[in-house]
């Protein structure tokens, strides 16, 4: 099978690319940049075939994608800088990006008769309430422009291609490119106090984990609608932030100790900063995805160690190992990213 990857200079892109490579699968990634520009890790994305591709433009798209020769493609590109979206003069272009590159996507795999799978966001609901949003509701109401966009782009998906995979995500991370961990991180190194909101609810997804999902998926005919984070409890951006920080101060940085780091708990209004308007309710049912046969993402931090993650992890001729909880359940894969957030000393 040979699969098309868009965005494998993000976190995601960059995953599906190593899990195709791992499965012997071949795949051909692009990104807006005239060559492959996400972190020189070593990894296969590195070297494996990648082609320029302005996904904006329907005639380089159509071209490129025709001349790949492709069985599907897996769309990860996308505007998602949720509150720059929000600026007038950016909006034409995340509109541009999130929809019409999506909708220029999805008329090559109808005309080729091919699978497409996309990703979107819980930011097509609303938001409300506390019960967990099903994959095939259509109770559609997003808060602000990013989320508009992507929910244009699932209808975009579901109006023109035939097989189609929509597969919505929630507060991702991964090694290759921004994301909470080393925001918090970086802050981490310039504050002694944080504020973080404590009434938006939801579950962090790392990207290596759904990257194997999201193959998984590409290799069957069941399409349709999904919702897809790592299992486990839900959680609060204030109760991530304070494991962030536990993480890194037991990997041997005081400075996120909480006697050296304040992180105040806080309401959404009490925080009041961000242009965008963000969902307080993230819950995401992912029943579906067992109902079908997909193995579910796995359930992080409850039974992993730090070293069957990442490899052995020395600290003072010590193996360093997550703790096992399971209220906060990530914590395994908090230190992945930690590793490369921080600098280490043995």
């Amino acid at each position: 099978m040979r699969i098309f990857v868009t965005g494998v200079g993000g976190q995601l892109g960059h995953d599906v690319m190593n899990e195709l490579a791992k499965r012997g699968y071949e795949g051909v990634g692009s990104d807006i940049a005239p060559s492959y520009s996400g972190i020189a890790d070593g990894t296969a994305v590195t070297t494996m075939p990648y082609v320029q591709m302005d996904i904006t433009d329907k005639t380089s798209v159509e071209k490129v994608i025709k001349e790949a020769n492709v069985d599907a493609v897996i769309h990860c590109a996308a505007w998602t800088a949720v509150d720059a979206a929000e600026d007038e003069e950016n909006q034409p272009k995340v509109r541009l990006v999130n929809v019409t590159g999506t909708q220029n996507i999805a008329d090559v795999c109808k005309e080729l008769d091919i699978k497409m799978l996309y990703l979107s966001t819980d930011y097509v609901f609303d938001g409300q309430g506390t019960t967990p949003w099903e994959p095939d509701c259509k109770d559609y109401k997003p808060l602000n422009v990013y989320g508009q966009t992507k929910l244009d782009g699932e209808l975009a998906v579901s109006g023109t291609v035939n097989k189609f995979f929509i597969v919505r995500i929630a507060w991702v991370f991964g090694k290759n490119g921004k994301n909470f961990i080393k925001t918090m991180i970086n802050l981490g190194k310039t504050h002694d106090t944080l504020s973080v909101v404590n009434d938006q609810i939801g579950t962090p997804t790392y990207t290596y984990d759904l990257a194997r999902l999201l193959v998984d998926m590409i290799e069957t005919e069941k399409y349709g609608y999904y919702h897809a984070t790592n299992e486990g409890g839900y959680i609060s951006w204030y109760d991530f932030t304070k494991e962030i920080f536990r993480q890194a101060a037991a990997m041997g940085h005081p400075e996120y100790l909480p006697e050296n780091m304040t992180v105040n708990s806080v309401t959404t209004a009490e925080y009041g900063a961000s242009k965008a308007a963000r969902p307080f309710n993230s819950r995401l049912d992912k029943s579906k995805l067992t109902a079908n046969g997909f193995t579910p993402l796995l359930l992080a931090g409850c039974t992993w160690t730090v070293s069957e993650r990442t490899g052995f992890l020395k600290k003072s001729g010590k193996t360093l190992k997550s703790l096992v909880f399971c209220r906060i359940f990530y914590s395994s894969l908090c230190s992945f990213l930690l590793l490369r957030c921080l600098p280490y000393s043995a």
